[in-house]
């Protein structure tokens, strides 16, 4: 008997690294939905003090998103489609997600990539009172230098050890797209030929 329930695809790394963009790709490539980590956040997911947090051993499972867990656990039990996509930078490292997923991609872009990106994203949304917007930046890149950094690395590190793929290097987001795609359908070739073993046994 096989499982019919979607395959969990997490698309994990740092912030800029591409996520959102890849998981948006891939279901549409493959027809599938997707869940995006950002979209279940809200101000009680993270802890108040991330410094204190980091210094204290970075337990991922304290950044929480029951909504986001909740809406996983709904679409796995209620759709038919091949994989669900979904966003989740720490991979399996947080208890209330580690069983629901399947695989794990992690996306090891370089930092100064990533930064450079985030920065553009807050450029590229700048609105009536620039000044504002770019002191946010400037704060953004405060917290960066004095803790964010080791934040992405550790957690990056973190999900490294756990993970099934992961893509290195600066690729364009639909080389990474493809990449993760091709990974897949040979993966789920392999599954199919071992389940026709298994009947014929």
């Amino acid at each position: 008997m096989t499982n019919n329930k979607p395959k969990v695809i997490a698309i994990s790394g740092v912030s800029g690294a591409g996520k959102t963009a890849a998981v948006k790709l891939l279901a549409k490539s493959f027809n599938c939905p997707y869940l995006l980590f950002d979209d279940h956040t809200d101000i009680h997911t993270y802890p108040q003090d991330m410094k204190r947090w980091l210094n204290n051993g970075a337990n991922v499972s304290l950044i929480q998103t029951p909504k986001f867990v909740s809406a996983l656990q709904a679409l796995r039990s209620t759709n038919s489609s091949s994989f669900i996509f979904i966003e989740e930078p720490f991979g399996r490292e947080r208890d209330s997600m580690s069983l629901l997923i399947d695989y794990v991609v992690l996306l090891d872009q370089p930092l100064e990539l990533c930064l450079s990106r985030i920065i553009k994203r807050h450029t590229d949304n700048l609105t009536g009172d620039n000044s504002a917007s770019l002191s946010s930046i400037a704060n953004f890149l405060d917290k960066y230098q004095d803790h964010f950094r080791e934040i992405y690395i550790k957690a990056a590190n973190k999900v490294s050890l756990n993970c099934d793929l992961i893509i290195s290097g600066n690729i364009s987001i639909k080389d990474t797209e493809n990449t993760i795609s091709n990974w897949l359908k040979n993966h789920a070739n392999q599954l199919e030929t071992q389940v026709k073993k298994y009947r014929y046994l």
